[in-house]
């Protein structure tokens, strides 16, 4: 590789290559060893064309999640089943994984900018700014759909179509135009433990010892000619188990602790 081969955005792969190297080294104990990452469909990475792949999941902190599908992704390539042993995975990392993130929060101090070397694409969430809701929807910047159509030619997309860390959320339509209109393989991922291992922004180890769960599904079937917006907004909230349906089989004291701590995130990101 030339020292100063960029991507499609500008970025030098041999700096992103050294960047991902160092936070997963600096990473790696937060899932296997302070807490254990219970993985589960890892085969299903190994079969995924280099390209036009969008992986949609449910979100839980900010920067957490996203660390640990870059270990799960680059662990699953170099032929790890359903685990994350041996970091030596991570010397060859896939370097056209990206990661859509709000452009504040990006924006919002030297490590998230430094992290947003490694893949964010920013972009501006139409209906939240300076960490409030507004009363009325900007519209979409048609720069942010684009950077998204880049990053699918490149390589992976990494996307949280909730937009928000709150559980059962409703799925942004955003996500549901990109899949039609783009026609990516949609990889479903569903994660739990990590809103308890981590704060809300998934940088500082809050509790150890708890078992964070990470299950991939098979892609989705999606007739993207004929399916409607409003079908594939559904297919999604069931594919991350955000639907609504799911609260009707949650015991009654586990709603109201999600419950809980929705109130307690509502000035989150």
């Amino acid at each position: 590789m030339g020292l100063l081969k960029r991507n499609p955005f500008g970025h030098i792969l041999y700096l992103k290559k050294w960047l991902i190297r160092i936070f997963a080294a600096l990473t790696h104990r937060r899932y296997r060893g302070f807490n254990e990452l219970q993985i589960e469909g890892s085969e299903i990475i190994k079969t995924l064309p280099d390209t036009n792949v969008l992986f949609i999941s449910n979100h839980q902190t900010y920067f957490a999640d996203v660390v640990a599908m870059f270990h799960v992704f680059n662990a699953s390539l170099s032929g790890r089943d359903d685990n994350i042993k041996n970091l030596g995975y991570i010397w060859h990392p896939k370097l056209n994984i990206y990661y859509v993130a709000a452009k504040e929060t990006m924006e919002s101090g030297l490590l998230p900018r430094i992290l947003s070397y490694v893949g964010a694409i920013s972009v501006e969430r139409t209906w939240r700014a300076g960490g409030k809701d507004v009363s009325e929807k900007r519209d979409v910047n048609p720069n942010d759909t684009e950077n998204i159509k880049i990053a699918l030619k490149d390589g992976w997309v990494i996307t949280f179509p909730q937009g928000t860390t709150k559980s059962f959320k409703p799925v942004r339509k955003g996500t549901a135009h990109i899949i039609k209109q783009y026609k990516p393989i949609v990889v479903p991922i569903v994660i739990d433990g990590f809103r308890r291992s981590f704060d809300k922004k998934g940088l500082r180890l809050k509790k150890k010892n708890i078992l964070q769960s990470f299950i991939i599904k098979a892609p989705l079937e999606i007739d993207y000619e004929n399916d409607s917006i409003d079908a594939i907004v559904e297919k999604v909230e069931y594919a991350i188990e955000q639907h609504s349906s799911f609260l009707k089989v949650i015991p009654a004291e586990e709603v109201e602790e999600i419950e809980k701590l929705n109130k307690l995130r509502q000035w989150e990101y």
